[in-house]
């Protein structure tokens, strides 16, 4: 374990995942392909694609599944899992943390503006809360919604095509963690959540 440790290793996910043991991890706290069919944009954009984008539902869904039942073995007692999704995979992908993990509510990220498409144009993302057990919140206050309004960062300073600002990933952090305690982020195209 000592050689996972405030390292990014370059992997399958569910390869690392079979390496860490059990009930290690204070904090999962992960951004998965939300199985969009993602394909880069723009000319300099070197994402043409993403590992596990592309499935069919019921693949979605196995292989999802897989990586959920390894965050439950690897993740500690009373503790709390921040899984981001999309709207569109949200109902599909609530139902299978659910039979895992006590979901405790829905987070919405106000991006406070609005992106592409026509007619009701996307401004949110979602994000599942839960917990192992009975999860615990480190917080001054008790009062904190759960819409988030975090300006997105500028797309043009991107290093990963579908990164989350790094408020996003700080919250859960400094809500759900304290100091030394061990976060896990399996899919972390840009390193967000090592900077946060």
């Amino acid at each position: 374990m000592k050689d996972l440790i405030n390292k990014v290793n370059c992997m399958d996910a569910m390869e690392l995942l079979k390496q860490i043991p059990d009930e290690s991890i204070d904090l999962v706290l992960t951004d998965p392909p939300y199985n969009m069919n993602y394909s880069g944009r723009g000319k300099d954009n070197e994402f043409k694609e993403f590992a596990n984008d592309n499935l069919n539902e019921k693949e979605h869904s196995e292989w999802f599944n897989n990586i959920l039942k390894e965050y439950y073995r690897v993740l500690k007692d009373n503790k709390s899992i921040y899984i981001w999704i999309d709207f569109r995979n949200y109902a599909r992908i609530y139902n299978l943390v659910k039979e895992l993990f006590d979901i405790k509510n829905c987070i919405i990220w106000d991006k406070k503006s609005i992106g592409m498409g026509q007619c009701f144009r996307f401004q949110h993302e979602m994000c599942i809360y839960a917990w192992k057990g009975k999860g615990e919140l480190y917080l001054e206050k008790k009062n904190i919604p759960d819409i988030w309004q975090l300006k997105r960062d500028n797309v043009s300073e991107y290093n990963h095509p579908t990164q989350k600002p790094l408020s996003a990933m700080e919250k859960p952090i400094l809500y759900s963690t304290k100091a030394d305690d061990l976060i896990l982020d399996v899919f972390m195209g840009s390193w967000t959540t090592a900077v946060a």
